[in-house]
């Protein structure tokens, strides 16, 4: 039985490997930018062409992600464009404004949400669930009990990660 998990172990692990390959940021002939290979990149008639993931498996530093050690991928800075959007500090101020206030709505409709779910909890507690024997002799129903139990701490528990959540967020807009 050992061997047989250790073949289809030794097989599977054969099978998975991660692909790694330096990916450019280039821009064609028509303007728009597009993401190569650094092969395609010296086959085609790809210009300003920027690394925007750099392959380390070469120098043992390789990560699953094809990134830096955070997770994120290499990137190079590049300036803003001159055309780039801009938005005036009325503007995002307003745009900042309004969105501490949907967030202040989405606070105060989740606190009533945890409200009621940890009404429907104590609810739910004072009232175990019975099933009825063949004799006419009632019994307390204890795994369908819990599992509505647990359901209802699950209800619970989402609403205050989510109050969490939304205040962390709202402080840092201050």
């Amino acid at each position: 039985m050992q061997n047989i998990l250790l073949i289809s172990g030794l097989i599977v692990g054969s099978f998975s490997f991660v692909a790694h390959a330096d990916i450019y940021k280039c821009v064609g002939d028509s303007g728009i930018p597009a993401f190569v290979d650094g092969k395609t990149k010296t086959e085609s008639n790809y210009k300003n062409c920027v690394l925007f993931i750099r392959d380390d498996s070469a120098s043992g530093k390789s990560s699953a992600s094809g990134g830096n050690k955070a997770g994120r991928p290499n990137q190079t800075k590049t300036a803003t464009p001159a055309d780039f959007p801009r938005v005036d500090r009325q503007t995002q101020s307003q745009r900042d404004d309004k969105r501490k206030d949907i967030l202040q709505q989405e606070l105060e409709a989740e606190k009533q949400a945890l409200e009621d779910a940890k009404k429907a909890y104590a609810e739910g507690e004072s009232n175990p669930e019975m099933v009825t024997g063949a004799k006419g002799k009632r019994f307390r129903n204890v795994p369908k009990f819990q599992e509505k139990m647990q359901k209802l701490q699950s209800d619970v528990d989402t609403h205050e990660k989510n109050i969490e959540l939304l205040q962390k967020e709202l402080d840092s807009t201050k």
